[in-house]
């Protein structure tokens, strides 16, 4: 089993992440037996945050006997310090603990600092200061962002999308945090879905000794998929692997949206992440799953987009998502 440390903050643990965003859509008894079948088999970091409905809850639910073996990081939208604390004291409630050991300004439009006006900054070191917290993060899916919180030596860890199909910028992002001592917590290890391959995507994060991927987990597969690396880890080495990653760099290289879903609800009622994504789906996957008469009737709805610019405006990667949409809906119709 691999580990990884998180930079200053001292937490060491394997290298199986748990991202339960997923988990708020399923079932509580399920979501429950899920998170205690991964502590079970050596998983002991659990990232969550107060946009993910219930998760949180069924974190508590689940974990909360195990509270002093398992790390628990979670995150938070809010854009003034009143709202900060109302957040962490309802996080604390639901996760059925004292204090959480990464606190995150979650998606951040910007890098909080001290004195910068907002007071968001100094509410995490109030947080911390009262022991609710014990070491300061941040999210983002802008890169700017990023290395400005690496910069700024105000974080101990970040949360960006790291992947095989990451730029060499991204990927300059991972060195930088090593040089200073910052922990990453990898996002988007599958792209949002789009790499179909987990064992070459676990065998590239494996290779950076100062990232912590976390999967998203819903299935009971899934996780079963990622335990199997923890004993028997795939390689780079593995040519099988080479060659999907090389396929995957050249076929992903172009804009695509990332399924994140920050662009929901939609005022036409679209389901933005999987329509904006459907031209890639139809050659990733098998089209048959998407030809069903529920993605008929969603795929019919893309002649209700107005380009409103909803999406756009809350799309992190500043993608021009109604065209993403209009290519998905003319590559689809050659499929019915």
């Amino acid at each position: 089993m691999d580990f990884v440390t998180l930079g200053s903050t001292g937490i060491r643990t394997n290298k199986n992440g748990f991202g339960a965003l997923p988990i708020q859509r399923i079932a509580e008894d399920d979501a429950v037996l899920l998170l205690k079948r991964a502590y079970e088999n050596g998983i002991t970091f659990y990232d969550s945050g107060r946009f993910y409905t219930d998760s949180e809850k069924k974190i508590g639910l689940a974990l909360s006997d195990v509270r002093d073996k398992i790390f628990i990081a979670t995150k938070t939208m809010a854009k003034s310090p009143d709202v900060f604390f109302e957040e962490l004291t309802t996080s604390l409630n639901y996760l059925q603990t004292d204090f959480v050991d990464i606190y995150q300004f979650h998606m951040a439009p910007f890098c909080p600092k001290p004195n910068d006006g907002s007071g968001l900054y100094e509410a995490m070191l109030q947080a911390k200061a009262d022991g609710k917290i014990r070491h300061i993060g941040i999210t983002t899916h802008k890169l700017h962002i990023a290395i400005e919180a690496a910069e700024s030596g105000l974080y101990e860890t970040i949360q960006y999308p790291v992947s095989y199909i990451s730029t060499k910028d991204e990927l300059e992002l991972v060195r930088l945090c090593k040089e200073k001592n910052i922990g990453i917590l990898g996002m988007k290890g599958l792209a949002g879905g789009l790499i179909t391959n987990s064992a070459a995507a676990y065998a590239f994060l494996l290779q950076f000794d100062n990232v912590l991927p976390i999967w998203g987990i819903q299935f009971e597969s899934e996780l079963d998929e990622f335990l199997e690396y923890q004993v028997n880890p795939p390689s780079l080495d593995d040519i099988k692997i080479q060659r999907e990653i090389e396929h995957d760099v050249v076929e992903l290289s172009k804009e695509f949206c990332r399924g994140c879903g920050y662009c929901m609800p939609c005022p036409a009622g679209l389901e933005i992440p999987i329509v904006a994504r459907m031209s890639v789906f139809l050659k990733r996957t098998s089209p048959s799953m998407w030809l069903t008469e529920h993605w008929r009737k969603n795929m019919a709805y893309t002649v209700n987009c107005t380009s409103c610019g909803h999406c756009v405006k809350h799309c992190p990667y500043e993608l021009d998502t109604p065209r993403l949409i209009r290519e998905s809906w003319v590559d689809y119709q050659e499929y019915i």
